[in-house]
């Protein structure tokens, strides 16, 4: 009988001060709303840039394969005007690379 004593008596002051109640739960809410919100919306964050480094290394590395490919036909001198062209230097300094014409006997 004592608890329900007790009970009724703890209701009587949740009727009385509801409006402290209420206060009181909506501050506690709001911190726990958060981190779960927080943590969840975090997650997927880090889920998603995850993937977007991925695909930007897949991407680079299919660049890179192709302009292996690229450059591997390539003769010297037309690598040379390639990178100081690039770089915007004058390509006068590959003209030793051309190579002398073949002399026909």
């Amino acid at each position: 009988m004592g608890a329900l004593v007790a009970a009724g008596e703890v209701l009587s002051l949740t009727l009385k001060y509801w409006k402290l109640v209420a206060l009181a739960a909506l501050i506690a809410a709001v911190p726990i709303a958060y981190l779960v919100g927080h943590g969840r919306g975090d997650s997927s964050g880090y889920s998603r840039r995850v993937a977007e480094v991925a695909a930007a290394d897949l991407k680079a590395e299919l660049e890179r394969k192709g302009d292996n490919a690229k450059l591997a036909g390539m003769s010297d001198y037309d690598l040379c005007v390639s990178g100081l062209r690039g770089s915007g230097m004058p390509v006068d300094a590959c003209e030793q690379l051309r190579g002398l014409p073949e002399s026909k006997p």
